[in-house]
Parts: C-alpha cells; sequence; structure tokens
C-alpha cells in the first residue's frame, strides 16, 4: 500500500517467470537502497530472504527493522577482514533456505549506486549456488535475474519498471571445476542483468547519458534504452507524452499544505543529513508511511474536536484525494 501511494507507475513485466514452488535465487541489480528490497519483496510474487550489507545494520532501530523485513546482513572485506569469517553461517543459512524450496534475494554488485550501468558481480552469490548443490545435491535451484529500472531513483513521485529475465537453473553449471563455472555463472548473470536493466558502459558513461537524455529515452523500457545504445544513437524512442505539468504542479502544491508537517520535517531536517543519494527515496518512503499517517490522524483529530466530524472527514478525504493525484499525474 505504502508503495502505491509513493510511486507514481510499477511496471511489472514478465513476473510469469517466477517459479511459485521451486528453490529461487534472486539476482538484480541495485540502484536504490532498501526501495528495491520492497519492489523486489512485493512485486515478484514469492516471500523471499534479502542479503543486505552489514554496514547498515549498525543503528539499532534500522537493524531492528531490517530484520523485521527479513534481511540478513552479509559482510565485506571492506567491513573489517574479522568480520567476512561469519558469511560462512549467513551462506549456510542461506543454503538451508533454498533447500526447503524458499527464496532468497540478493544485489551480487556487492553496494548500491544510482548510475545506469551494472557493474561487475561479487562471487558470494555462487558461493551460495555451490553450497547450496554441494550440501542438498537434490535441490532444483533456479535463478532469476532481474532489472530494475526508475526513472528518475531519487525523485519523487517516481516510475519504476522490473523486468523479470529467464530462469537459469544451478545445476547446469556442474559441468567443470567449481572455479570455472563459477567464473562461467557470474558471466551469465551478468549477461543477464545487463539486458534487463539499461547497462551504460563505463567508459562512455556521461557521453551516452547525456545522448539518452536529450533523445528523451524512456528509462522504463530498458529494452528499448539499450537497442538505442547498441544503435549508436540511430534507433531510440521517446517516452509519451505526460500530463500537463501545471496540473501536477498545482496539485503537488496542496499536497504540500495539507501535509505541511512531514513536508517541513523532510525538507529542513531529514533531506540535509543524507549523504548518499542512493538513500534518498529509503528515507522519503520512511516518511511517507510513517509520519504522513500520524500528522493526518493528528489533525483529522484536532478539526474534529474543534471544529466538528464532518469538517475534519473532509480534510482527511480532500488530503487522501490531492495527495493520490500529486504522485499519480
Amino acid at each position: 500500500m505504502g508503495l502505491f501511494f509513493y510511486y507514481r507507475r510499477i511496471h511489472v513485466k514478465r513476473r510469469e517467470r517466477v517459479p511459485l514452488k521451486k528453490s529461487v535465487l534472486f539476482v538484480s541489480n541495485h540502484n536504490n537502497a532498501l526501495i528495491d528490497a520492497l519492489l523486489i519483496a512485493t512485486q515478484s510474487g514469492r516471500f523471499s530472504y534479502f542479503l543486505t550489507r552489514a554496514s547498515v545494520f549498525k543503528k539499532p532501530l534500522v537493524n531492528a527493522l531490517l530484520r523485521s523485513l527479513n534481511m540478513i546482513p552479509v559482510y565485506r572485506v571492506r567491513d573489517g577482514w574479522n568480520t567476512v569469517t561469519n558469511n560462512t553461517a549467513v551462506f549456510e543459512n542461506c543454503s538451508k533456505c533454498l533447500s526447503h524450496g524458499e527464496a532468497v534475494a540478493l544485489f551480487p554488485e556487492g553496494n548500491h549506486h544510482i548510475n545506469r550501468t551494472v557493474r561487475p558481480l561479487s562471487k558470494g552469490f555462487t558461493r551460495i549456488v555451490f553450497e547450496t548443490l554441494s550440501t542438498f545435491p537434490s535441490t532444483d535451484l533456479k535463478l532469476i535475474p532481474i532489472g530494475l529500472n526508475y526513472e528518475q531513483a531519487d525523485a519523487f513521485a517516481d516510475s519504476v519498471s522490473l523486468y523479470f529475465g529467464s530462469e537459469i537453473s544451478a545445476k547446469d553449471y556442474l559441468e567443470t571445476d567449481q572455479t570455472s563455472e563459477a567464473r562461467r555463472l557470474k558471466n551469465d548473470v551478468w549477461q543477464a542483468i545487463t539486458q534487463l536493466t539499461t547497462h551504460i558502459p563505463a567508459d562512455t558513461y556521461e557521453e551516452s547519458l547525456n545522448k539518452l537524455q536529450a533523445v528523451d529515452a524512456d528509462f522504463l523500457n530498458p529494452e528499448a534504452v539499450n537497442a538505442c545504445l547498441n544503435s549508436d544513437f540511430q534507433t531510440c524512442s521517446s517516452k509519451k507524452p505526460k500530463q500537463p505539468k501545471m496540473l501536477k504542479a498545482f496539485f503537488k502544491f496542496f499536497m504540500i499544505v495539507l501535509l505541511i508537517g512531514p513536508y517541513v520535517i523532510w525538507k529542513f531536517l531529514a533531506e540535509p543529513k543524507i549523504k548518499e543519494v542512493e538513500f534518498v527515496a529509503t528515507f522519503r518512503f520512511g516518511l511517507v508511511i510513517s509520519l504522513v499517517p500520524l500528522w493526518l490522524l493528528m489533525v483529522t483529530l484536532i478539526l474534529a474536536l474543534s471544529m466538528g466530524f464532518q469538517f475534519a472527514l473532509i480534510y482527511f478525504t480532500l488530503s487522501l484525494l490531492i495527495s493520490l493525484l500529486a504522485v499519480k499525474l
């Protein structure tokens, strides 16, 4: 429900590719911090456990929140050599979950980044795959690549599309030695993800991004954008025309007026403290689903006590309607 009010549009493509009763390892690009995990959790059709970098679990409140969302800390070398050994238990737990036909999701790039490119993948997910097949050889493990595509990841209200790729059977990677097969699996997963999200090569990133923006490329359609890139910008399609900006600005202005309390807290207290742009949407979403309902209830209660129930109901209904129009138009 929260994502519905936060995003203008959420497009899900080829969700039918997700096995509903098999062991599944989701592997996705990672642009938008916690939002990425929430979208996969709510749109994949599977109850999933998520591997998340351990550094974000440091604060007690965040730690409690993330664990309540089935997120498991995974440790990297940059978190300290002494912590990496904790991954043994983490990977064993993942293998057990997968052996029971459950779903695990991770972001094999290692951390988030807002750029429209898929970076080299870490080897952690291959370790989970081979450990699962070694310990539980009867497990029919499938990897499902996912492409997350944001129109503008740090904007509000943004639109997003999720593209589910064809399943990759883990047992197809048991032909030769594990090192070679792990390398092949990493490459195949990387190739799959680059087909499901916009992938701009690093060496021409700024130039290519500027050209895509100049032709008004539809970043919600990675297949069209990648085709544009591969054709050297000869076959590029533009986004569909949007609603008049004045109308959206009108509703957005009144939404701010009606929700002035949460807006002030976000704009002047919370947002300036965010150091990584990838966390902007996550913290804004957290505010939307926490402070906005509290504000609406508080103001509605005050109006009901001071001006009557009917006036309070008008405010509450109008706030929801205008906010919905400001987001969805």
